[in-house]
């Protein structure tokens, strides 16, 4: 229940504090006094989502506190336990808007989350706009009431874990048709490419070294001979030759030299080392340079057949195997089609009938729901002097999605024997008011420790009818709490507890404030609601009439 509401520098209030009272609190006064300024401040400390400027000009930053006590099975209990907040009996939720657009909250002191205040806003208060009634004229809305009516949020999740599951069997069948209806369509040329690629096996860095090797043998003519006759001069004719004769020359004297030719016969024998190293590698370049004419053709047709290919692929060279792998997976795609279109089918199969006994047993649910609810608002339309009026909830057949295959409609019948239609159709201002309220009751009646707020949802109706809607007020707020904005004398004048919105003008700035009224004050403010700004002896009299009836 909410205790109370402390609000400053909020739009055009400076400084307000509220107390509210179980039983039906009442909220009267002029239009464009500020009451809708309440709820915006109440809407602002729960989380909601409302205007973007609060903060009253010239605040730095306005602040809402509201306080709520907590039975000991409120719902709120459980959010707060896991948010991981000490779950005490009063509740105090605190939010500052900074003048820069910045908003810091906290619950018990414990700075939170707007997702968590919106969270417990959901436990705590049930608003009823004035524009309520736009939801209950668009079909689109009424099967989710229904929905919340029956409490169906495991079934909806359910019916939307297996839509989310057939929709992605779906996606993955269709991907698949697509990507074999591609390679179908590429086959021939797939299967031309992969064989001629696998001839051919190239292989990575291979064009390069039969470029090099082509340069090499292209080149070997013109400098075989030259090595040939650096060969015969390393040889024994030359080189290594005389270069031996000096060693034995040398070798035959050493003894009577007395070492001094120790040192130049190592270093001939380290040059015949280094000279026979070198005779070997000419041989071995005369030996590479040595092919048939048919070798370089070989070589030749090779390497163009390769960069033919590349060419002919958009590829480089090197990226022909690679590219040879990617062609080979397109055509098991093709080869393995048949098979893995089978198990996607199946899974489609197996995911779709799932579906349809989760969405049937939906639909039952609906159903049954659907005849409550009727029933229920048959019960909730007689006290509001609607007695005669029929409330229907018609469930046809709809497209399949995550909500399952129900359509649904509210349809009303206001006279016996007239035909049933649409509510914007055939129901008045005051009858959509009516049939809202009755509406917003049943849907409401399972949720313990709410605290319910009703914006104007009187407007339209006067006399006896507002009076019926007063009185069915009032006994949905025995046992609870219910907060009314109103312009309805009828209606205020069955509160347990009245205040009076009003609005005060000086010449630089405008504030709204809140007058809790007592006995006296209640039956003036009834009285000026009954007959204006005039208050008479006879607008008192009817004032006090109204609230002892």
């Amino acid at each position: 229940m909410l205790r109370g509401l402390d609000i400053r520098d909020m739009l055009i209030i400076d400084r307000l504090e509220l107390l509210f009272q179980p039983g039906l609190n009442v909220l009267t006064g002029e239009t464009g006094a500020g009451k809708s300024i309440l709820l915006d401040a109440l809407g602002f400390v729960l989380g909601w989502r409302g205007r973007a400027e609060l903060v009253r000009q010239g605040a730095e930053q306005g602040e809402v506190t509201a306080w709520f006590d907590l039975a000991a099975d409120h719902p709120a209990r459980a959010v707060l336990q896991e948010a991981g907040i000490v779950v005490e009996d009063e509740l105090i939720l605190r939010r500052i808007n900074s003048r820069d657009g910045r908003k810091t909250a906290w619950v018990n002191d414990r700075r939170v989350s707007g997702d968590v205040l919106r969270a417990l806003s959901d436990t705590l208060v049930e608003l009823h706009g004035q524009h309520d009634d736009r939801g209950l004229l668009n079909p689109r809305g009424h099967r989710q009431m229904l929905d919340a009516f029956a409490m169906l949020d495991g079934d909806l999740d359910i019916v939307r874990t297996h839509w989310r599951l057939l929709s992605s069997a779906q996606r993955d069948l269709a991907a698949a048709e697509t990507r074999i209806a591609a390679a179908r369509a590429e086959e021939d040329y797939l299967r031309h490419a992969v064989a001629e690629l696998d001839a051919l096996a190239p292989e990575a860095g291979e064009e390069a070294a039969l470029d090099t090797q082509r340069r090499l043998m292209q080149a070997s003519e013109k400098i075989r001979a030259d090595i040939g006759k650096a060969a015969e001069a390393l040889g024994l004719n030359g080189a290594e030759g005389l270069v031996g004769d000096a060693s034995r020359w040398l070798q035959g004297v050493a003894t009577e030299a007395e070492g001094r030719l120790d040192a130049p016969l190592e270093a001939i024998e380290t040059a015949m080392l280094a000279l026979d190293e070198a005779q070997r590698g000419v041989a071995d370049c005369l030996d590479a340079l040595s092919f048939n004419i048919s070798d370089l053709e070989d070589v030749e047709e090779r390497l163009f057949a390769i960069r033919g290919l590349a060419r002919k692929h958009s590829v480089l060279p090197d990226d022909l195997r690679g590219f040879a792998d990617e062609l080979r997976s397109r055509l098991a795609i093709l080869d393995d089609g048949a098979r893995d279109l089978a198990a996607l089918q199946a899974k489609v199969s197996g995911a779709k009938a799932d579906y349809d006994q989760a969405a049937t047993s939906l639909r039952d649910k609906r159903s049954k729901a659907a005849r409550a609810l009727d029933a229920a608002m048959a019960q909730e339309l007689a006290p509001l002097k609607m007695e005669r009026a029929v409330f229907a909830t018609a469930l046809s057949v709809a497209e399949p999605g995550p909500d399952g295959i129900d359509a649904v409609a509210f349809t009303v019948a206001t006279n016996p024997g007239a035909p049933a239609g649409p509510l914007n159709k055939i129901a008045s201002g005051g009858e959509l008011s009516r049939f809202l309220l009755a509406l917003k009751v049943c849907l409401t009646q399972a949720s313990d420790g709410l605290t319910m707020i009703f914006d104007e949802i009187d407007r339209g109706v006067g006399g006896a009818t507002a009076d019926a809607v007063g009185r069915r007020l009032a006994e949905l707020a025995e046992g609870g709490q219910v907060l009314v904005v109103t312009h309805s004398p009828q209606v205020a004048a069955l509160g347990g507890h009245h205040w009076r919105v009003e609005k005060q003008q000086t010449k630089d700035e405008t504030r709204s404030t809140v007058v809790a009224l007592d006995a006296a004050a209640r039956v003036d403010e009834i009285a000026r609601m009954l007959s204006g700004d005039t208050v008479t002896e006879a607008a008192r009299a009817a004032a006090r009439a109204l609230i002892k009836a």
